[in-house]
């Protein structure tokens, strides 16, 4: 089963996962810790297939933010170290559960990164780049 584009958030989510250090690579596969450190999410990849048990490739058939974030650390999709950083420690879930809005998280978190001298632009062409990388990777869920 092909996986659809993720919400452009993922992006921004995986990029502050790596910032805060949450994204591991054990053995073959990738651990990745929730925002809150409550969660760990396993992702794995193989040819142009990959799984991970987050919420959003498992019940939404996207590709979630833990699997961006391992693709990022094995350079198959572009990463950038200032964004990354702007984006440490953003309180992603408790943002998502009060908002119940990507759009409007999304907004709150470029307002913040924008104080940290990064532009929306910058930002947004950078996120643009990735989902376009996401798109060429065609990946597929292991079933």
């Amino acid at each position: 089963m092909k996986l659809k584009q993720p919400p452009r958030i993922k992006v921004l989510e995986a990029l502050g996962a790596i910032a805060d250090g949450r994204v591991k690579k054990m053995g073959d596969r990738y651990v990745v810790v929730s925002s809150e450190g409550d969660k760990k999410y396993t992702v794995v990849i193989e040819e142009g297939k990959v799984s991970s048990d987050d919420n959003g490739t498992k019940y939404r058939n996207y590709v979630g933010y833990p699997i961006i974030a391992a693709l990022m650390m094995e350079g198959r999709l572009p990463f950038d170290q200032r964004i990354s950083q702007a984006l440490h420690g953003v309180p992603w879930r408790r943002l998502n559960e009060q908002m119940k809005d990507y759009s409007k998280v999304e907004e709150v978190v470029l307002s913040q990164v924008e104080k940290k001298g990064i532009t929306r632009e910058e930002v947004n062409g950078f996120v643009d780049a990735v989902m376009e990388n996401v798109r060429k990777l065609r990946l597929n869920k292991v079933t």
